[in-house]
């Protein structure tokens, strides 16, 4: 692959659109721009990433873990931008603009995930796999469907769908993203028929040729035709590590603030990643304040300032093999041991820890309980479009999905892109009116 092909400003669905006006922006400053106003991305305030919405702490949800990510990613697009340039000091390519693109491609990363944070993404899964979902199987199968991209369902390849389908009403091209921001965000470049059963591909059957365009586009290398499977477009890489950096780290800190982690535990997690000489530095910097809060704020900072350049490193280091299409691990598995042990610490004692918490394991309960009513409700809704009771449910569903898809594959999808867009509030209070426990208000 070859870095002029690879950053293209060219923009999905306006591959012909030329414009006279000149703009001061450039394109992929205008793909963040059209991220951070458009309504998908500020319902993530209402969804949520591993906690429970805020009551009188506030933790992460969506909107502000998005945030974080594009705040890192830019500052990994710009390590790696200098030291291209440094490596390419003649090449034509603009590597100056690569910490935008990172930055807008980590701000859309987590459009496509459901409600109720990742746990959503195993309830639609679920559904299709092991509950009444099951049987459709035979149906969608029989016209061609691919099943597969349900029982799998994946928030990145929701993401891409999100970003690029035409809605009805709405424009060609979806978001008319740049090729280049709209490959950042796809982490695993293949069909669901590849994904092994896991829950990690990259675009559904009704993207994949979209897929293939914007691939053949920047040059992306195709390492199997069918089923689908392309190598990984380089800045993919930024991306990941963004948000293996922000989620691992945040979320001992928001454990700390909700007391699931002691204050002296969350210290030593986090002054696992320096060396002697320098935790000696930290704890004494960390007397300077008393503020508890403040001291795991300024140890967190310190934290993801190392992965950060880490991770810079290791992309610089791999560089060659990543534009040859050879695979690679997730930078973060590529950082010095020193580091690299703390983050597994991190990760084994968060996984046995936090994401077991009652709180965690409530809202996941609670996620597959309304997403899967709400999935067999409307689902059998648009099946049976001429009952009286299904009239009702399906004059709930906005214009934009296609309800009325000829093929019983496009019905599920549109179905799963009502209900993935859902908020957490909005998602349970439907729940709620939907089984009489509710009402409106008069």
């Amino acid at each position: 692959m070859d870095w002029i092909q690879l950053l293209s400003i060219k923009r999905f669905g306006l591959e012909d659109y030329r414009s006279e006006k000149k703009q001061d922006r450039t394109e992929y400053q205008r793909d963040y721009d059209r991220l951070i106003f458009s309504s998908p991305f500020r319902r993530l305030q209402n969804k949520t990433q591993v906690f429970p919405l805020p009551g009188s702490i506030f933790v992460h949800n969506g909107l502000t873990h998005s945030l974080e990510v594009s705040s890192v990613g830019r500052s990994l697009g710009e390590i790696v931008g200098r030291g291209l340039r440094k490596k390419y000091p003649n090449s034509p390519a603009h590597f100056e603009e690569i910490a935008s693109i990172v930055s807008a491609a980590c701000l859309a990363h987590d459009l496509g995930n459901p409600p109720f944070g990742h746990s959503g993404e195993q309830a639609i899964s679920s559904f299709f796999s092991e509950g009444e979902g099951r049987k459709l199987q035979t149906e969608v199968e029989d016209e061609g469907g691919r099943w597969s991209d349900f029982t799998c369902f994946e928030g990145n390849a929701n993401t891409l769908r999100l970003l690029m389908h035409q809605f009805y009403g709405r424009r060609r091209g979806g978001f008319a993203l740049t090729y280049s921001t709209l490959a950042s965000i796809v982490k695993y470049p293949f069909s669901s028929e590849l994904s092994g059963g896991k829950n990690k591909f990259g675009f559904f059957a009704s993207e994949e040729n979209e897929y293939r365009t914007i691939a053949r586009g920047l040059g992306i290398t195709c390492l199997n035709e069918n089923p689908a499977k392309f190598a990984r477009y380089p800045l993919v890489y930024l991306v990941e590590a963004a948000d293996d950096i922000c989620y691992q780290i945040m979320d001992i800190e928001d454990a700390h603030k909700l007391h699931l982690v002691t204050t002296e535990k969350t210290i030593d997690l986090l002054l696992g990643f320096f060396e002697e000489n320098q935790r000696t530095h930290y704890q004494k910097n960390l007397k300077r304040v008393h503020d508890v809060n403040e001291q795991i704020a300024y140890l967190r900072a310190s934290v993801i300032g190392v992965l950060v350049d880490e991770c810079a490193r290791a992309f610089m280091e791999n560089e060659e093999a990543i534009l040859a299409g050879e695979e690679q691990k997730a930078l973060i598995k590529s950082i010095t041991e020193k580091a690299k042990n703390a983050y597994e610490t991190c990760s084994k004692f968060a996984a046995a820890t936090i994401y077991r918490s009652k709180d965690v394991l409530d809202i996941e309960l609670a996620g597959y309980r309304i997403i899967g009513f709400l999935l067999e409700k409307f689902i059998h809704a648009v099946q049976t479009p001429s009952h009286v009771y299904s009239q009702l449910l399906l004059g709930r569903i906005p214009d934009q999905y296609e309800t009325d898809s000829p093929s019983a594959y496009g019905k599920i999808q549109s179905i799963i892109d009502y209900v993935s867009g859902m908020t957490d509030l909005y998602a349970l209070d439907l729940y709620r009116k939907i089984t009489g426990m509710g009402l409106p208000e008069i």
